[in-house]
């Protein structure tokens, strides 16, 4: 297969010599580690007693990662990628939130892109976090199978009903929904709210999509039961696939609680199991859809082999292939000029508000071996091919 994703001139079109510069800049930065850790604590730090500091982040990593502080902030972002082929996921990335009142803001923001979706074609995906619209610690006390009390039970009932209430706004404006993977230990409760919206509003198409983070080794056999279900009760399966993003976090509280890490052994054990349920998927296409989330250019270039293989045309709606924004432009821009089906999480929120997302983005960059590098390389490629050229 002729590997297209080298292609620098397609991958970095919209971007100006200034912001390749950036670009560049801040993954020289990202690309050492210490620096990273430093650049976190001082970031919080300020952020935390109010420094004058969110210019210069705007200025810096959150422009280059963010599409903008409002939703309305994010549509020109929108309309350039989309002059390109690549459409564009608005992902409210506010975290942390405990409060019924930012639960419900967390919900009306999310009817917000759902509207915005309906409106525009090159929106075609909603999204929200579970922990976006309810306490982590229920989901936690729900997934160990513990008893709530009655004020927490009331309290749950209204995470259910934002759940409903979203998934039933993407049903009636026919517009797909994806929602996010978290932590393992409060995943099962929000798996099986899931699986609850999946019976109701996917009775004729994948509409609500859940996460599987495939460095965990048990997500595959989850995904092999939800789907005796679903053929069982006649639904449909959505399906986002990453390889996850809370590692540290994972490792650390299996070996602390003592019990067996979910993560897989090794980063070859989830690429394995990364592609294996590619593979799963597509061979049950009849009742799924994939949203291939992923930075990596095996796992696409796999997906198109298979693509090719089955006959499936680049363009079905049930395979979409997914980048976050500001990453990976070179699978992005290039899968969209080859015809694919292909949309960016555009993450966006008041500047303080997504500065834990923009931290973890940061970490995750330096702690996947080699991503950084790529990105580094390839800016350079495009940087010194415009030299030439002028």
């Amino acid at each position: 297969m002729e590997k297209f994703f080298n292609n620098t001139k397609v991958a970095f079109a919209l971007k100006t010599d200034t912001e390749l510069d950036r670009a560049y800049f801040l993954f020289k930065m990202i690309d050492n580690e210490p620096l990273v850790r430093i650049g976190t604590a001082v970031t919080n730090f300020a952020l935390k007693a109010h420094l004058p500091v969110e210019g210069l982040i705007r200025a810096t990593v959150f422009d280059h990662f963010c599409g903008g502080t409002t939703e309305d902030d994010c549509l020109s972002v929108v309309d350039k990628m989309y002059t390109k082929g690549v459409s564009s996921v608005l992902d409210y990335s506010v975290e942390g939130k405990e409060e019924e009142a930012q639960f419900d803001a967390a919900l009306e923001m999310t009817l917000k892109t759902i509207e915005f979706a309906k409106e525009k074609l090159a929106i075609p995906f909603a999204v929200f976090k579970p922990t976006g619209f309810g306490r982590f610690y229920l989901y936690e006390k729900l997934g160990e199978k513990q008893v709530l009390t009655t004020e927490e039970q009331k309290e749950w009932n209204r995470v259910v009903e934002r759940f409903d209430t979203v998934c039933k706004a993407a049903y009636e404006k026919d517009v797909a929904l994806l929602i996010d993977g978290e932590e393992s230990w409060m995943q099962d409760a929000a798996d099986d709210l899931v699986a609850q919206m999946m019976r109701k509003y996917n009775k004729e198409k994948a509409i609500v999509f859940n996460t599987l983070q495939l460095y965990r080794w048990d997500r595959l056999d989850y995904l092999k039961r939800l789907h005796e279900q679903a053929k069982m009760e006649g639904f449909y399966i959505g399906m986002k696939l990453v390889r996850g993003a809370y590692m540290e976090k994972e490792n650390k509280r299996a070996e602390e609680k003592g019990y067996p890490t979910p993560i897989c052994e090794s980063k070859e054990a989830t690429d394995i199991n990364y592609d294996t349920t590619v593979v799963y998927m597509m061979d049950n296409l009849d009742r799924m859809s994939i949203f291939a989330g992923t930075h990596n250019e095996l796992s696409s270039y796999k997906l198109i082999e298979l693509m090719e293989a089955k006959g499936v045309l680049k363009s079905d709606p049930r395979i979409w292939f997914g980048q976050l924004y500001g990453m990976s432009d070179n699978i992005s821009y290039n899968l969209a000029e080859q015809g694919y089906n292909v949309a960016k999480y555009l993450p966006f929120g008041p500047v303080r508000d997504v500065m834990p997302y923009l931290i973890r983005r940061a970490e995750e960059n330096t702690s996947v071996a080699g991503q950084t590098s790529r990105e580094l390389n390839l800016l350079k490629t495009e940087r010194d091919r415009r030299k030439t050229e002028k």
